[in-house]
């Protein structure tokens, strides 16, 4: 049964969905140089707004947009719900160590709140998933989704990853890493200096090709294949040789029924780390032509860990739309041989790919093509 995308919701630190990509196509960043706790130094980071956004409220708003741009309206009492995350409510749990006497609502908490918050939102009495798998998260919930519409357990699902992560905990952890950037994110970049701190989300409609043509809805695009598998072998280094990774992406392509030269554009990864850009860029060399396009986002939307790929996965959609592929923001100088996206361009995209890492080693892909 074939899968489709009806709806997108999209928040990050540029704006709504519509807001984000214009803003991406003219290159811009949502990235600033932030001190939201006083205690901490200034760094730059991508908020939506003055100060770090609460989780649940985000997660709220990035639903509404969906199932708006999707035309529906709840309740769904057989819509299955897949909603990802990394950190989930952590800055509540960092503020409950500071003042535990304070537990009201703890239970709201929980790692799979916003699943349970989508759950209740559009009062489903389907199956109810809240995946995390690091920053690969977002694309895994996609996958899990669209394989519940597609072996006809449900008709429709809500799937995507929030993420709220600029806390304290989380800061001074990727610092003492040495994993955070002074100065901006710059993904693939000679003077890449490390990952920028976002915060965001994406929540996607997808449902049965049939049920959409019979609704009359609209198609931002067909999800056609994944990939998932894990390197078994670092907490938070990557295999080296990047043979999982590989992997994930030559199943992505098998169950896609397409061949590398197939794809018009990848969505990387691109965290602007040393390791994660070194390694993902020998991984499309291994596959790919070095014509094909490729770009990493985070240097407009800054690394909304968790829910980057679902981000990613927009961003695919949105190009497949638009016939326009969104630029690398942020890339000067790469001693890359890649054909990397320096400014947004017209071409004629049919097949996407988007990929996403996360510690621990989870490798995702995931294949769209345009209807």
């Amino acid at each position: 049964m074939d899968v489709v995308v009806t709806g997108i919701g999209l928040i990050s630190a540029l704006g709504h969905l519509e807001q984000t990509w214009t803003g991406l196509v003219e290159g811009r960043s949502g990235i600033r140089l932030c001190q939201p706790f006083s205690h901490l130094k200034p760094h730059p980071l991508a908020l939506i707004e003055a100060y770090p956004t609460d989780f649940l409220s985000l997660t709220e708003r990035v639903l509404h947009d969906a199932l708006h741009d999707a035309n529906l309206e709840p309740p769904f009492p057989e819509c299955g719900v897949v909603i990802g995350s990394s950190r989930g409510n952590q800055a509540q749990w960092e503020k409950l160590t500071t003042n535990p006497e304070n537990l009201c609502g703890w239970l709201n908490t929980l790692p799979n709140a916003a699943a349970i918050a989508v759950a209740q939102h559009i009062q489903t009495q389907a199956m109810v998933f809240a995946p995390m798998a690091a920053c690969a998260t977002g694309l895994w919930a996609i996958v899990r989704a669209a394989e519940l519409v597609r072996r006809g357990e449900v008709e429709r699902a809500i799937a995507g990853a929030v993420e709220a992560p600029i806390t304290p905990l989380t800061l001074i952890g990727f610092e003492r890493m040495g994993a955070l950037a002074r100065t901006g994110a710059y993904p693939f970049g000679r003077d890449r200096e490390g990952l920028v701190l976002g915060e965001g989300g994406a929540i996607f409609v997808l449902e049965s090709a049939d049920v959409a043509k019979q609704r009359g809805a609209q198609v931002y695009g067909q999800v056609l294949g994944f990939g998932l598998t894990a390197d078994g072998y670092h907490v938070s280094a990557p295999e080296p040789g990047c043979g999982s990774a590989i992997a994930a992406v030559q199943q992505c392509l098998t169950r896609s029924g397409l061949a590398p030269q197939d794809i018009d554009y990848i969505h990387a990864h691109g965290t602007a780390t040393q390791l994660n850009d070194q390694n993902e860029a020998h991984l499309i060399q291994k596959l790919f032509s070095p014509q094909i396009c490729v770009s990493s986002t985070k240097g407009s939307t800054g690394h909304t860990l968790g829910a980057s790929g679902a981000l990613g996965a927009a961003f695919c959609l949105m190009a497949l739309r638009h016939q326009v592929l969104p630029p690398n923001v942020g890339l000067k100088q790469t001693d890359f041989n890649l054909a990397f996206v320096r400014n947004a361009q017209t071409a004629q995209v049919r097949n996407v790919l988007c990929l996403s890492f996360g510690f621990g080693g989870q490798n995702a892909a995931i294949a769209f093509q345009a209807i």
